[in-house]
């Protein structure tokens, strides 16, 4: 049974090792959790998952591994199902309510349940779907999934809909924190944070503890003191994509972008479309009357900005290697020239892609700018992605 635990760690993308694994069992062996389910599953977590982004890799393991009493044979189910009343008891007391607890308790107690349904499951031949006595699904019966009764026992539920079942494998508390999963502002914020360089400058406004402490103590009198607020100093240019096949991808960039104006005091963005040409926009509704120049962009910001691109890449190969190329206006310049040129006045620089890494090597024009900037400076706009793009910058 730990050998499928294990095996099931590793294809959901736990990086958990033999050693691990080994301490796991010395962990059990010594009755560091045995009947106690909550101290069985926290066990493991803490000896074989080593970051907070793979805990819910590991709860899809675990459920994988011991919530599905649905495929096991009958005659195992039975046996599985021999659990004795303490632990029971023990996780009523954090999964169920008083009420609850109370109705248990007068429909004859937690051993009366388990004897039910072993005799449910010694009876049954067959699935059931509805009614209030067999082990189904969507119906009253104490024994079964989707449906209700405040004595439950779930089996074959991917889900708990009501809360009110006395097992529960699959709450999937950390599901946020993976790193594949989608983004949202408030996750794109804590990848962006690696890219953090703390300076205090303006005015004193900000309580200094220690100097307080320290000068109240040197004077023996209370000597408030004061400081500049720390700030992240680091200078950021980011350049957008918009429009076209960018369109599908507008809400992930409005978040990335929200999270880096919170993020970033000193930030300067501009649009371009497709590719880098002679000119960039910060106000989409006067792209054509109220350009700037990306000659004045490149005299203006000098290298000690972080550059840092958004975009799909995905074009015409003309629009990156020829004059003329563009698909909107005449561009005098090759894409390639204008972001050769962005490359070598910010040395600090990246390519964000919202499309998937696995499509890349399908369209030429985001090879041909992988080539320009760097393989590993494009990176996906995923946690991770973001989060190497951040160390690269760095």
């Amino acid at each position: 049974m730990f050998l499928r635990f294990f095996d099931n760690l590793r294809q959901h993308g736990v990086p958990v090792s033999i050693r691990e694994f080994l301490a796991f069992l010395e962990g059990m062996r010594a009755g560091l959790a045995t009947y106690d389910v909550d101290a069985f599953y926290h066990l493991g977590r803490t000896i074989m998952v080593k970051d907070e982004r793979h805990i819910d890799r590991y709860d899809r393991a675990f459920a994988a591994s011991f919530a599905g009493l649905e495929r096991i044979p009958d005659q195992d189910v039975l046996d599985a199902v021999d659990i004795p009343a303490d632990w029971l008891e023990k996780l009523a007391e954090k999964h169920l309510t008083e009420a609850e607890k109370a109705e248990i308790e007068a429909s004859g107690g937690f051993e009366a349940l388990m004897e039910r349904l072993k005799q449910r499951l010694a009876e049954q031949k067959g699935r059931h779907q509805g009614g209030s006595k067999w082990v189904g699904t969507a119906g009253t019966s104490p024994f079964g999934a989707y449906g209700y009764n405040p004595e439950g026992v779930r089996i074959g539920q991917s889900e708990s809909r009501h809360q009110r079942a006395v097992k529960v494998w699959d709450k999937r508390e950390f599901r946020d924190l993976d790193d594949t999963v989608d983004l949202g502002t408030r996750n794109i914020k804590v990848a962006l944070k690696r890219l953090r360089k703390w300076a205090r400058d303006g005015a004193a406004e900000e309580l200094d503890l220690d100097g307080t402490i320290r000068k109240t103590a040197e004077h023996g009198y209370l000597d408030v003191q004061t400081r500049a607020e720390r700030r992240n100093a680091v200078k950021v240019l980011l350049f957008l994509d918009i429009g076209g096949s960018m369109d599908p991808h507008i809400k992930v960039v409005e978040e990335l972008f929200s999270a880096a104006r919170a993020e970033f005091k000193h930030m300067q963005h501009f649009y371009f479309h497709n590719c880098l040409y002679e000119g960039v926009w910060t106000d989409n509704r006067r792209r054509w009357n109220a350009q700037t120049p990306t000659w004045d962009v490149l005299r203006k910001y000098g290298s000690d900005y972080k550059c840092i691109f958004v975009g799909d890449a995905s074009m015409s190969p003309y629009e990156v290697a020829a004059p003329g190329g563009a698909n909107e206006h005449w561009n005098a310049e090759a894409g390639s020239t204008w972001l050769a040129r962005a490359r070598d006045q910010w040395p600090a620089h990246v390519w964000i892609n919202p499309l998937p890494a696995h499509y890349w090597t399908h369209t030429q024009s985001i090879q041909m700018i992988r080539q320009i900037f760097g393989a590993e400076r494009m990176q996906p706009m995923t946690l991770s992605g973001i989060g190497a793009a951040m160390k690269l910058l760095a």
